[in-house]
């Protein structure tokens, strides 16, 4: 194999106790007496099958390809690495398996964002940069100590920084991506939690600003996704440390509170000079956040590669575009594209249903929903945009007949069908994916399912995989697919978005849109991703109030008037990028924001 190829052997994937070592056996070096597939021996648990190693000095590269071809379980890649790719990986997990370049350099006093697809080693590099991982140069056999390491990179950006991991000096507090596992390993109220953490004596602060006092004495395990992401922020950023590293602050996050993050992390890196490095799918917010971005690409699960800094806007527009000006890379075959208007009106099309006013109240002193009765349409796209806490999943368990109202129809009254997908996928199941999803629709691998479903929503490599071990961005495909697959007249997502990076919300966005449009379905869609519901939503649905205590949900509504209704509540304004038409926030109190505020247009300027 060439120098700059690599075999990778997914052993999560590889069963040889349900195959006949195809890949082995017609390996052409293997059939000539060379040893190039071969058992992992040793390595392999008692009284388990073998699985296969692969060897590069043999190995023919791309040019064959024949074991990946062969292979049942789509467990092997042969790759070839960019050419561009001179130095060794900063680490590479073992034989025939994950290799990172690159690193991404934290500069003091500012936020560096890392923007690239999940699965393509961002957590590897920061466990590296938090001194958690000695990166071995790709030297898995015989891996170096800090100095060589040191040595490796000397004369770079990083090597002050690897100097501080080397000699201990740097300190780390770290954002979990995943916010939903924190009450597995705390067992307490919220005060409890933030008391542990508040070494810079800014708490009253930080929960003031995160808007979390109401929740200060209630148990983690009864708090929400959105108050357990503002929870999570508030005790990373209460930490006293040299080097903060947030993975993913907006899901569950409304618009308001997205913002209000974005300032709170650049206020901490400018006024007490701290190095801030934020991982983060939401466009609008990283543009508003980051001094720089690194570009993070490759083959999810194989190779990743970490450019060096780039401007903000240069590096997303340069991601979105599928191609790096100055790598001279292209790392997508098709650009990311923005639609430059919301989509088609469909005001004349005949009502699905008419539901009446309805009113939801969860007890005397406790939070009230006001529904103001409205229309849902045939084959539209309605979305529903609002702060969090303001009612919005309890409209959607209102229609799906979870709750029941205290006045108006009940769902058995609205007579529909409904696919519902939920605010928060809590897939426990010991059951495999495919077996799962086959059992909801007949349509299942057929080429038309294939092709709109799953192929979009990138189902095939976790078809075999159990549901309970599935990450979060997995089980959001998943059951996304689940609701799209089902028989209903009305096909309700709440938060699709949540745990998918850019190019995963673009297919998911895709495959919804096209269901909706071919199968003549209503589909209603619950998100805080503004380029998510400008891309679906035919129509919108605000809802407005004091959250936690009081929501007021409008009639469905035309995109432009809802936006602006939505925005002026929150006092954003958005913009469109002049190269890529992405959605930007514009910085408060600018020039562009102070005149779009005037004009009423908080939702683009016409």
């Amino acid at each position: 194999m060439a120098k700059d190829s690599i075999a990778v052997v997914d052993l999560d994937r590889c069963q040889p106790d349900r195959c006949n070592y195809e890949c082995k056996n017609y390996c052409p070096p293997n059939r000539t007496g060379k040893e190039c597939i071969t058992l992992r021996g040793e390595e392999a648990d008692e009284g388990q099958p073998e699985q296969v190693r692969i060897s590069e000095e043999i190995c023919l590269g791309e040019t064959c390809g024949i074991c990946v071809e062969k292979c049942p379980f789509d467990a092997i890649e042969i790759i070839n690495l960019p050419q561009e790719l001179q130095d060794e990986p900063a680490h590479r997990y073992g034989e025939n398996a994950f290799s990172l370049y690159g690193l991404p350099a934290p500069q003091e006093g500012s936020v560096t964002g890392i923007l690239g697809p999940n699965g393509i080693g961002k957590t590897t590099a920061v466990r590296i940069l938090a001194g958690e991982l000695e990166p071995n140069l790709g030297r898995f056999a015989d891996p170096p100590g800090w100095d060589d390491v040191l040595e490796a990179y000397r004369g770079t950006e990083m090597q002050d920084y690897i100097a501080s991991v080397r000699d201990g000096d740097l300190t780390v507090a770290r954002k979990p991506q995943y916010v939903d596992q924190i009450p597995k390993r705390f067992d307490g109220n919220t005060r409890e939690l933030l008391e542990r953490t508040d070494e810079r004596d800014a708490l009253e602060y930080l929960v003031e600003r995160l808007s979390i006092g109401p929740v200060m004495d209630q148990a983690i395990d009864d708090l929400s996704g959105g108050e357990l992401q503002r929870v999570a922020i508030a005790a990373t950023l209460a930490r006293d440390t040299d080097f903060y590293f947030l993975d993913e602050i907006t899901p569950y996050l409304d618009i308001g509170q997205r913002v209000t993050t974005a300032r709170l992390i650049r206020e901490l890196a400018e006024e007490e000079n701290k190095s801030m490095l934020v991982v983060e799918h939401d466009l609008a917010v990283l543009d508003l956040l980051a001094d720089t971005i690194h570009v993070a690409y490759g083959e999810p699960g194989a190779y990743g590669v970490i450019t060096a800094p780039k401007s903000v806007r240069n590096g997303i527009n340069e991601y979105l575009a599928g191609y790096l000006d100055n790598e001279n890379m292209r790392i997508r075959p098709n650009p990311i594209q923005f639609e430059e208007h919301a989509p088609r009106t469909v005001s004349r099309a005949d009502p699905l249903v008419e539901y009446p006013d309805l009113t939801k109240s969860y007890g005397e002193g406790e939070f009230t929903l006001e529904v103001e009765g409205g229309v849902i349409r045939e084959n539209e796209v309605l979305g529903i945009v609002g702060p969090n806490g303001i009612g919005k999943s309890t409209f959607a368990k209102l229609l799906t007949g979870a709750l029941e109202p205290e006045g108006g129809a009940a769902k058995a009254d609205l007579d529909l069908e409904i696919s519902y997908k939920p605010q928060y996928v809590t897939i426990d199941q010991h059951m495999r994916v495919d077996a799962f999803l086959s059992s909801i629709t007949d349509q299942f691998d057929s080429s038309y399912w294939n092709t709109e479903i799953a192929q979009p929503l990138q189902l095939e490599r976790i078809m075999e995989q159990t549901l309970s071990d599935l990450s979060g961005g997995e089980r959001q495909r998943v059951a996304i697919a689940a609701c799209l697959s089902d028989t209903a007249d009305l096909y309700l997502l709440d938060e699709p978005s949540a745990h998918l990076d850019v190019e995963q919300r673009v297919q998911a966005t895709r495959a919804i849109r096209r269901y909706a449009e071919q199968q003549d379905a209503t589909v209603l869609v619950i998100d805080h991703d503004i380029y998510m519901i400008d891309l679906l939503a035919d129509r919108l649905m605000v809802f407005d109030g004091e959250p936690a205590v009081y929501g007021r949900a409008g009639t469905p509504q035309s995109m432009r008037g809802g936006m602006n209704e939505f925005l002026a509540n929150l006092e954003v304004t958005f913009r469109r990028d002049e190269r890529t038409s992405r959605p930007r926030i514009n910085k408060p109190d600018s020039q562009l924001d102070r005149e779009q505020k005037r004009e009423g247009e908080y939702y683009y300027a016409p």
